[in-house]
């Protein structure tokens, strides 16, 4: 699957900013997404993520964006959201997005998704 992610841009703090990943192929169900994100000098980092089937129960988040950040996925579009509120400079990173075979546990570690995204910059001022 080819993972194309959308939506970043400049936005002062406290604003918010949403955004996509569209996914090539039929096949878009048959896996969990997740976002990733790496800030200048520092690893890449789990944002968030959501099961094949979606829904409620079926997304996870890290502790630095719970509450803020929401993750999504329409699968008759074949893309997933990432919708970030009250965004803080901290925020600031690229951001990708990442597809992990839908029969594997759910993950927050980068080396269990099989494909990735090309990244989107988000820039948080302050």
């Amino acid at each position: 699957v080819q993972l194309q992610a959308s939506g970043g841009g400049l936005v002062q703090a406290g604003g918010s900013l949403r955004l996509s990943c569209a996914a090539s192929g039929r096949t878009f169900r048959r896996y969990n997404m997740g976002w990733f994100r790496q800030a200048p000098g520092k690893e890449r980092e789990f944002v968030a993520a959501i099961k094949w089937n979606g829904g409620g129960g079926n997304t996870y988040y890290a502790n630095s964006v719970k509450g803020r950040f929401t993750i999504s996925r329409e699968n008759d579009k074949n893309t997933v959201y990432l919708q970030m509120a009250s965004l803080k400079p901290d925020d600031t990173a690229v951001y990708y997005c990442a597809a992990q075979q839908a029969y594997s546990a759910i993950s927050s570690d980068a080396i269990e998704y099989d494909y990735w995204g090309q990244g989107t910059e988000v820039t948080v001022s302050s």
